[in-house]
């Protein structure tokens, strides 16, 4: 069993996952666009992984959009994007983005693509820049 470890972009909130991750899906939805603020989610899901906060726990937010399962926890300072439990204990829901680490899972499938942006096309065609491209 693995553990791997995580943070908020201000680092005020560190945790630690045991166990492993069951399916990693990029979600297109519109509410995940939204709580992103890009193309599309992207969460690992776990019905057997524990979380383990080591550091902020009083700086983790909970929002749960009112008549609907759609979940978010995010850091109360940065506002980053955080693991939580869902579906009433049974499943840890960990974006991706807030690991330390390397994950060896490659995602399972886009979900929700009837959602997908219209912008949100052929995005591997467009040119790959190592750093922030430098104005003209």
């Amino acid at each position: 069993m693995s553990i791997k470890s995580g943070s908020c972009l201000c680092g005020e909130v560190t945790f630690e996952i045991e166990g492993d991750f069951d399916n990693f899906y990029l979600c297109h939805c519109s509410r995940c666009r939204k709580d992103t603020g890009s193309a599309h989610g992207a969460n690992l899901f776990s019905s057997t992984a524990k979380l383990k906060w080591l550091s902020g726990v009083d700086k983790v937010t909970n929002f749960t959009l009112p008549s609907t399962q759609h979940k978010k926890s995010f850091c109360s300072i940065c506002g980053s994007a955080l693991p939580n439990i869902q579906l009433g204990g049974e499943l840890l829901v960990v974006p991706a983005g807030s690991l330390d680490c390397d994950i060896h899972i490659t995602p399972t499938a886009h979900i929700f693509i009837s959602s997908k942006a219209n912008w949100d096309k052929d995005l591997h065609k467009f040119p790959m820049i190592e750093t922030l491209p430098l104005q003209a």
